[in-house]
């Protein structure tokens, strides 16, 4: 089973810059109103920007079971984050989880 249905720390630890036209109003996939403009070129999902880290699109709780409410419209930053790697294992560390096994 995949790891990230479990976990979701990389959710609830990163900011998640993206461009903006990944947006759905520019002709992108991400729903609008789970984003922040940050400037012309750049958006924020919404949540990664507050203390607590917490994307808005995040369902469930950390370390227990999540998903991705938005996964298949997800921005190119959560395509391209890796589960296993240096990221995810200080991600999964702030949530007291344990990294990864190899």
């Amino acid at each position: 089973m995949n790891p990230c249905l479990h976990c979701g720390a990389c959710c609830a630890s990163l900011r998640v810059d993206f461009a903006a036209h990944e947006l759905q109003s520019r002709g992108g996939t991400v729903p609008d109103g789970l984003a922040v403009e940050v400037n012309g070129n750049t958006c924020r999902m919404r949540g990664t920007d507050h203390v607590p880290v917490r994307c808005a699109a995040l369902c469930g709780s950390v370390g227990v079971q999540t998903h991705c409410g938005i996964y298949e419209w997800r921005p190119a930053p959560c395509h391209e984050f890796e589960a296993g790697s240096p990221a995810c294992a200080r991600a999964r560390l702030r949530h007291g989880l344990a990294p990864l096994p190899d």
